[in-house]
């Protein structure tokens, strides 16, 4: 295999975690980078989501549960799993997939991916915040969960997360943790109702400030040399033979050795057309913030909810739900009201009107839960994309994978799975 030559100009189509992270690594091995977004830094999925760093619970979400209420909950705005009637051609080829992937079978084909991955995305977080040769690293630093909280409302949902953790274990990871009654839980964050009558604590795993951290993270890559333009709405991309250019809104083109397409829902508009056709669709997630009289300490999950909550230090962010539509749709307040109807039983304390920050965003999916990192079909343009809602925790890992490819460097063997030209719905 002939080696591969570093190039000296990599333009990055995506600032959030993925497009931050790709440019990070690759400034350390020498390569100028241009960072080109529609916004800004983290004006997609990355703003708003729990930032959790969680081996635990990085899972494929295709998995055989989410089928066992049938599809009337999926057609149920108030349900966690949202899918509106409305469906085009695309979505319904994504349903497909999702749907093949939730058997048992293609399940526990996956876990044994997300065993692989293990802890290395928190290795990855670490080395992003070192200061080495090339720079400074983020000043902003993951947080580790000590522990990190689940509830339930019934033992019957305990073991349902029992039976994942179990899973865990049959596919190769391993999963560090205690069982807690609803009163010790309580004990921890006084915040919780008394309908929440056990918990699981987690060990070993983390969290961020999700926009201090993409900031911190943007100072970084300006740090080392690397420029940032927001406002850069990018209508095509192509490859010259020996270059590439980014053409944007407005006449704007930027022409480079290479280009990472690290645009989240929207991959499929420009990546379909280098051989990449695995269907990326975006998983819509809410979020917004409250501020509670005992404000919480540890980042706090309920699965059977489906409700995600972080520390933001003076702020309680809510989130959850996954919502199948349009990347670009407005955002919907019967979803905002569906989480404080599924988070309202488990607290005591918050006064739910006075929301803030009110979110949406589209985490962008593949049907086999899985994200295309590295090469397409053109030798100059490579993509990086669809974790669903794992894009923070695996972002700073696919950062390092692509820039170990594009620079001709030794590749993380949990690559192999993540092949943007598989076959695939």
């Amino acid at each position: 295999m002939a080696a591969v030559t570093a190039p000296d100009h990599v333009v990055i189509v995506g600032a959030g975690f993925v497009g931050l992270s790709t440019a990070w690594y690759l400034q350390e091995a020498g390569v100028k980078v241009t960072v080109v977004d529609r916004g800004g830094v983290a004006s997609g999925s990355s703003w708003g989501n729990a930032g959790w760093l969680t081996p635990a619970l990085t899972l494929p979400i295709a998995e055989p549960s989410i089928f066992s209420q049938g599809l009337k909950m999926m057609l149920d705005p108030a349900s966690p799993l949202y899918i509106p009637l409305k469906a085009d051609a695309k979505l319904l080829r994504f349903l497909l997939g999702f749907t093949w992937h939730s058997t048992p079978k293609k399940w526990e084909e996956a876990m044994r991916i997300f065993s692989e991955v293990g802890h290395t995305g928190l290795d990855a977080f670490d080395e992003i915040a070192e200061d080495t040769a090339a720079g400074p690293g983020t000043k902003e630093k993951t947080k580790p969960a000590d522990p990190f909280l689940t509830g339930f409302i019934s033992m019957k949902d305990r073991d349902a997360l029992l039976h994942e953790f179990e899973m865990i274990h049959k596919t190769g990871g391993h999963v560090d943790f205690d069982l807690l009654s609803g009163d010790r839980l309580r004990d921890i964050e006084p915040t919780l109702s008394d309908n929440v009558v056990a918990g699981v604590a987690i060990k070993g795993q983390r969290y961020i400030n999700p926009p201090k951290f993409m900031e911190s993270l943007a100072e970084s890559v300006i740090a080392r040399g690397g420029d940032i333009i927001g406002t850069f709405n990018v209508t095509d991309v192509r490859d010259n033979g020996s270059s590439v250019t980014v053409i944007g809104s407005e006449g704007r083109a930027i022409t480079a050795d290479h280009v990472v397409l690290a645009t989240g829902a929207w991959m499929t508009d420009i990546a379909s057309k280098f051989g990449v056709k695995v269907v990326v669709q975006a998983g819509r997630g809410y979020s917004f913030t409250v501020e509670p009289e005992d404000m919480p300490t540890h980042p706090i999950y309920f699965p059977t909810q489906r409700v995600a909550c972080t520390p933001l230090g003076d702020r309680f962010r809510i989130a959850g739900t996954m919502e199948f539509r349009d990347v670009n749709h407005k955002l919907e307040p019967k979803r905002i009201e569906a989480i404080v109807a599924a988070a309202t039983p488990v607290y005591k304390g918050i006064n739910w009107e006075n929301r803030k920050e009110e979110w949406v965003g589209g985490r962008p999916c593949t049907a086999d839960g899985l994200p295309l990192v590295g090469q397409t079909a053109s030798s100059r343009v490579s993509v990086g994309g669809g974790h669903g809602m794992w894009g923070v925790a695996l972002g700073p890992l696919t950062g390092k994978i692509l820039a170990a490819q594009i620079t001709g460097q030794s590749v993380p063997a949990i690559a192999r799975h993540f092949n943007p030209l598989r076959n695939g719905f």
